[in-house]
């Protein structure tokens, strides 16, 4: 794995991966292997594949101010994958109410610098991102959504739902 500096925008965009169809070929040689790779729209992403873990699942608010988030991006492919960025962002972390608006954006607090870079994730390898975002809007006894996503790659958007506590 080789990575090097670089982000993008806020945009936002509906999940778009569809779960690939496994060959014939591929079930007779695996067959108890459930892992599908993504398809994406977009070509240069195939073979990706995301994992969200966030930390604490049951978020007690009275002793956490940040909850931990976990992004991992894996190439599944057979051949190295090329993200380049316009910015330092790589990744934009949302909370969500269950309902789906945003409660707040993990970029809000953190300075975003105009310096392009560029991520190379060689086959079978993985790039990870370790963030914290503040928990202080959440409320208790509710349930909420971490979406994490690559903004300049939209199609890259992984969710996960978590409970916040007294």
């Amino acid at each position: 794995m080789f990575a090097i500096g670089g982000g993008a925008s806020g945009q936002e965009a509906a999940p778009t991966a569809t779960p690939h169809r496994r060959g014939w070929l591929g079930r007779m040689l695996h067959p108890f292997s459930s892992e599908r790779i993504p398809q994406y729209k977009d070509p240069r992403l195939r073979g990706l594949a995301l994992d969200l873990q966030i930390t604490p699942q049951t978020i007690k608010l009275s002793e956490v101010r940040q909850l931990r988030i976990k992004l991992t991006l894996t190439n599944q492919s057979k051949r190295p994958v090329t993200l380049e960025f316009p910015t330092n962002q790589r990744i934009e972390i949302c909370l969500r109410y269950s309902a789906g608006e945003i409660l707040t954006k993990w970029s809000d607090n953190h300075a975003i610098a105009e310096k392009p870079g560029t991520v190379l994730i060689n086959p079978q390898e993985h790039v990870e991102y370790n963030e914290t975002i503040a928990t202080r809007d959440l409320t208790p006894n509710k349930v909420f959504i971490a979406e994490v996503f690559f903004p300049k790659y939209p199609e890259l958007r992984i969710q996960q739902k978590f409970l916040a506590v007294p």
